[in-house]
């Protein structure tokens, strides 16, 4: 069992809904991220989900993609990221740590060593899960086989626009937890509709029998505290990233005091 399996078991059994942060590594500069992830722990994050930069994040609105713009301008490649997640597990051993990121860092990693060589330096570095957004199911059969036969979940998308087929691919291939878009659109952007997410959870956590987590548009603590109320773990991002950008000398403080808000939204609704 992975440590992502674990924690959700865990949580399964205490009653509780799993935080999970996103913060871009590199930003709002190098040094930062490890402190930030530390940060977020000490916040209440129960997995922590890293971005990789990239110059052309698709899925991400303006702030994602500005603070990928910030790590990249100080040449923060996905090597340095498998580095931050090993200086981060020489004082935690314990939070599972997902890359969510996209296929050409992946894809240029190693061109020698291919596929297997990240899934080896992934794992080796610490890390326990990765989120690929533009590697779909079917055609994701060499990645996921790789990733597991190293030990790590490969974690999907299913979003409002998902059919029951995507279910079923996504439950074939994933492991983990399932990552659901809550609505239309990029990070970042507003307008989620409790009531349609509500409705969803249930049958996708069904079809693919895993956790199911909700994130994109998740901004304050009391939606937090209803996306809670059906789903199995709530996934923060641009909000954190906002308000880091707009006190970057306050970073970790800001990302610790957030984290930990959304955490008592949570606790205070269980």
């Amino acid at each position: 069992m992975s440590r992502i399996q674990a924690t959700f078991a865990r949580f399964q059994n205490q009653g509780r809904k799993a935080l999970i942060p996103f913060i871009t590594a590199g930003d709002p500069e190098p040094g930062l991220t490890v402190p930030l992830m530390q940060a977020l722990v000490a916040g209440g994050a129960d997995i922590i989900e890293l971005g990789v930069p990239f110059s052309d994040p698709m899925a991400d609105g303006p702030t994602i993609q500005r603070a990928s713009e910030r790590a990249l301008a100080y040449g923060t490649s996905l090597r340095i990221v498998l580095g931050m997640v090993r200086e981060f597990r020489k004082v935690d051993a314990d939070t599972p740590v997902v890359l969510m990121g996209y296929a050409n860092p992946i894809e240029s990693y190693d061109p020698m060593g291919g596929i297997e060589a990240f899934a080896k330096d992934a794992a080796s570095h610490g890390v326990d899960g990765v989120l690929v957004v533009d590697y779909p199911p079917e055609e994701s059969g060499e990645f996921t086989t790789t990733l597991k036969a190293n030990g790590l979940d490969p974690i999907f998308l299913l979003a409002p626009t998902s059919t029951e087929k995507r279910f079923g691919e996504v439950a074939a291939c994933g492991s983990g937890y399932i990552y659901y878009v809550s609505l239309k659109g990029v990070t970042g952007s507003a307008n989620l509709d409790l009531d349609e997410v509500a409705k969803r959870i249930p049958a996708i956590r069904d079809k693919v029998g895993m956790p199911v987590g909700v994130g994109f548009g998740i901004r304050d603590g009391a939606t937090a505290a209803q996306v809670a109320g059906v789903a199995d773990a709530v996934v923060i991002g641009s909000r954190i990233v906002q308000e880091m950008a707009d006190a970057p000398a306050k970073a970790a403080e800001t990302a610790g005091r957030l984290v930990s808000e959304f955490r008592k939204a949570m606790d205070a609704t269980a």
